[in-house]
């Protein structure tokens, strides 16, 4: 089997946990499905997986380490998940162990008394080690050491009549984030939590079948309309042509991942009625009215960084330059990372554009800090380069607060915002300036003109403020101390 290795310079940055995607009513659905999960991809790149139901054949899986390109596009596998209705799903592995698992990798799936059921999981469970240890007192078996697995043990204990009735019987149990797509025999299912901390869509593909994504740039791929989100709370059934939408968890203020907006979705992507790329050109904006300071260039930390650096750009009239390429070639499964190989830093993956930088006061901006590694790296390429000056603009606020609902985030000593003030981090990169953006700019950046409502946040902005809408339970008992009450 070939081994996976994480690019050894991608750790300074939060992952998604996962994209989840489902198709009903379409012949091959799983080839839908395999193009929305490719689409997907900056989601998860550990593993992906689809099931799919025929009514000859029963419902079919595979499940894969790697890159959907490299796996669910060889006809021989997709030819084993034929139907009209299949769901898919690529992994970041945030809950559970990492590393190479396969029984890890979801769809999951159960085969109850009414018939069997599969389920894609975005998100975290924050309770998952309570439910866990009830459960297996119980007698439950557990074949992953995935949180979301619980969800199916429950769902098989739940004494109510039908899957959709056992699933919200087993989500009520469930405390954090979840979006989820899942699938019986006949029916597409989709859920958000409460909150709605995840991401969820649906769609329409022109020849009457539905989609569910957790992002609209799934649906363009396919050629599906975007409809709608699905509301926080809210539970779609899909079946014969036909969405059902019912409310059965209690309605709360939406408390959305304001990451979303910054770094997770793709640019190309619609959240909350708004286009993401134009959202982080509203960042660099609100970034440049903020921290403005004299310079020759503005360059972008590609590929996240670019948007805003645009808007940064645009708003304080010094020019726009790519003083950074990006090699487009660089993946995650290159050569096992030796030292040498390491000691290379992240040239492997970037290079400075010196014609361009030499001699010139340049402006990174980069969508976030955290552990800080890599942007120290990048500053000392630019001054080899031959630049003057080095300033840093963040389109984020510092992430000085580990995220539990479905983000891969170091523990929070490892945080750089958590240890240090923004002077000293300026003085532990060794830069000219470092600034972020306030979380009042980000929250204008989002739309929300009057910036936060600190009584009542329109966001969840937890991995900042340290204000967690949901208790982490599982984290508490094992003595994560919350931030104290102001």
């Amino acid at each position: 089997m070939k081994t996976h290795f994480a690019h050894p310079f991608d750790d300074d940055k939060l992952k998604e946990e996962c994209g989840v995607f489902g198709v009903s009513g379409v012949s091959d659905a799983a080839n839908f499905v395999a193009l929305g999960l490719h689409a997907l991809q900056h989601r998860g790149q550990e593993a992906g997986g689809i099931v799919s139901y025929h009514p000859d054949s029963g419902f079919n899986s595979a499940r894969r380490f790697g890159y959907v390109r490299d796996n669910f596009t060889k006809q021989s596998l997709m030819e084993t998940l034929p139907g009209e209705l299949a769901i898919g799903h690529v992994r970041y592995s945030t809950a559970g162990s990492k590393g190479a698992a396969i029984r890890d990798v979801q769809p999951f799936f159960g085969e109850f008394s009414m018939g069997g059921a599969a389920i894609a999981h975005n998100g975290n469970i924050t309770n998952a080690d309570a439910l866990r240890r009830e459960l297996i007192e119980r007698g439950s078996i557990f074949q992953s050491s995935s949180d979301s697995e619980c969800i199916i043990h429950l769902m098989a204990r739940s004494l109510q009549r039908n899957i959709p009735e056992r699933m919200e019987d087993a989500l009520r149990r469930v405390e954090g984030a979840f979006s989820i797509v899942a699938m019986t025999r006949t029916k597409l299912i989709g859920v958000r939590d409460a909150l709605g901390v995840r991401p969820l869509v649906l769609g329409r593909i022109e020849a009457g079948g539905w989609v569910l994504s957790s992002e609209t740039c799934a649906l363009d791929i396919i050629g599906a309309e975007f409809v709608r989100e699905i509301e926080p709370g809210e539970m779609v059934v899909i079946s014969d042509g036909s969405v059902e939408s019912s409310f059965p968890f209690r309605r709360k203020a939406s408390r959305f991942c304001i990451f979303e907006h910054v770094y997770f979705s793709r640019p190309d992507s619609i959240l909350g009625g708004r286009s993401v790329y134009e959202t982080r050109r509203q960042i660099g904006i609100e970034l440049a009215k903020e921290s403005p300071v004299d310079a020759d260039l503005v360059c972008p930390v590609p590929d996240s960084g670019t948007p805003a650096a645009i808007g940064y750009s645009h708003e304080s009239g010094i020019p726009y330059a790519m003083g950074i390429i990006r090699n487009q070639y660089m993946g995650r499964t290159f050569i096992e990372p030796t030292e040498q190989i390491r000691n290379m830093g992240v040239r492997l993956k970037l290079n400075v554009n010196r014609a361009l930088i030499k001699g010139k006061r340049v402006i990174l901006v980069d969508d976030s800090v955290v552990r800080g590694t890599t942007s120290r790296k990048i500053k000392e390429m630019i001054l080899d380069a031959g630049a003057k000056e080095v300033h840093f603009r963040i389109a984020s606020p510092p992430t000085a607060w580990p995220c539990f609902y479905g983000v891969d985030t170091p523990q929070r000593e490892k945080l750089l915002a958590a240890t240090m003030s923004e002077d000293e981090m300026r003085e532990h990169l060794a830069v000219d300036s470092i600034k972020f953006i306030s979380l009042d700019g980000l929250y204008r950046a989002v739309g929300e003109t009057q910036g936060r409502k600190n009584d009542c946040p329109q966001y969840c902005d937890a991995c900042f403020s340290g204000e967690y809408p949901i208790e982490p339970a599982d984290m508490i008992e094992k003595g994560f101390e919350m931030k104290a009450a102001e």
